[in-house]
């Protein structure tokens, strides 16, 4: 139970469904709550595929690409804390979507499965292995769905300043947790 755990809070911190909570009420303000729906089916079912179809084919890629689990661990570390740093900085901005596309994207790819998503669940296959992994990004992702079908409410009860503190707290963690995979990477490496 405990490895299901670390393979879950690295991921739920990447999917940061509070952190986009802000976008998607921006996104979807206006629609009707039966749209609001699909729109939050399309980006559980876009993101959890995506996300799943890495779990399956990344190892193989790397291995294609000669790349080691330290070398990925070193490029997804920096990467996710470069993400985490520009999120800090400077977060997204709102814009023009059509609403058929909406959940897939971007709701669903990039940022329910966005870059950080698909490098954590790379390295906790290598981890802690492959069904753990599965099992973690499945809960995630039924997870941030629950969170953005639950958005209006969630939005009232924390309002604009605790769903941006909320957001900020969530980026520090996956700047922590790049940090750690690139240091356990180099450790690796320099073995």
């Amino acid at each position: 139970m405990q490895a299901f755990w670390l393979c879950f809070v690295p991921l739920f911190v990447a999917v940061d469904a509070f952190g986009i909570l802000p976008l998607f009420m921006g996104l979807t303000e206006g629609s009707e709550p039966r749209l609001r729906h699909r729109i939050i089916l399309q980006s559980v079912l876009t993101a959890t595929l995506v996300t799943l179809a890495f779990v399956f084919a990344g190892t193989g890629l790397l291995r294609l690409l000669g790349i080691t689990v330290a070398d990925f661990m070193v490029a997804g570390g920096s990467l996710l804390f470069a993400l985490s740093l520009i999120e800090l900085i400077a977060p997204h901005r709102t814009t023009e979507v059509r609403s058929d596309v909406l959940g897939a994207v971007p709701l669903g790819v990039p940022l329910l499965a966005g870059p950080a998503v698909l490098t954590t669940s790379m390295l906790l296959v290598e981890q802690h292995g492959r069904w753990l992994t599965i099992g973690a990004v499945i809960a995630n992702m039924l997870l941030g769905g629950a969170i953005l079908w639950f958005a209006g409410a969630i939005y009232r009860v924390l309002g604009t300043t605790g769903t941006r503190v909320l957001q900020r707290v969530t980026l520090l963690l996956l700047a922590a947790i790049a940090v750690m995979t690139v240091r356990k990477g180099l450790e690796s490496l320099l073995r």
